[in-house]
């Protein structure tokens, strides 16, 4: 398999996750202005939609949108348990942190990033990611990781995204059990090797 990224984007989620599982893969880097891959490649021929994750299957196949590739590739080593089982609530679960980490704090940051969004915009962002850290670190003073007592997919995506809050000077000084929660998700070995391999160490 081959998965394209972009250095501590959100693509970083599904990198994680692939060490995670101890599956065979490649990465392959993209510049998102030029849409081109490292290798020169015409990045849109690979994923129209002209973002990443993008992963790449074994046969050639395409799949996009990271809260999708972090299921299958947790799904290919069911033995890992990135996922709960099927069928039960605690997969329900995940699914739910899947989607809030997507939809609440991936989507809350975009405009953060977007140099063309009003200084007014941005403050209002900051005051509502701050109130949705909030809930986060009173979720993690309760328990190790999102699920309980084990490193999930959601926790691969949370890492990602709270990396993206460091970056941006939020004080997360602010929310003692996130800080903590970071420094215990950064010490996995996987998640190590994979910010080594994106050059972010």
């Amino acid at each position: 398999m081959k998965l394209y990224y972009k250095p501590g984007a959100c693509s970083l989620s599904p990198h994680i996750v692939l060490r995670e599982a101890g599956l065979d893969f490649t990465i392959e880097k993209v510049d998102l202005a030029s849409k081109k891959t490292e290798r020169g490649d015409d990045y849109l021929e690979v994923n129209p939609k002209g973002q990443v994750p993008t992963l790449q299957l074994n046969d050639g196949s395409i799949l996009t949108e990271g809260v999708a590739i972090v299921q299958y590739i947790a799904d290919q080593k069911p033995d890992r348990q990135l996922l709960p089982e099927v069928g039960t609530l605690a997969r329900y679960h995940a699914l739910e942190w899947l989607n809030y980490i997507a939809t609440e704090l991936h989507k809350g940051f975009t405009p953060l990033f977007n140099p063309r969004t009003p200084d007014e915009y941005k403050t209002i962002a900051r005051e509502t990611l701050d109130k949705k850290f909030a809930y986060v670190n009173d979720v993690l003073g309760k328990q190790q990781y999102l699920l309980g007592a084990r490193f999930s997919v959601a926790d691969a995506y949370l890492f990602t995204v709270l990396g993206w809050a460091k970056a941006l000077k939020f004080d997360l000084g602010a929310w003692p059990n996130i800080s903590a929660y970071l420094g215990r998700v950064a010490a996995r070995p996987a998640v190590d090797a994979a910010l080594t391999a994106e050059g972010l160490k």
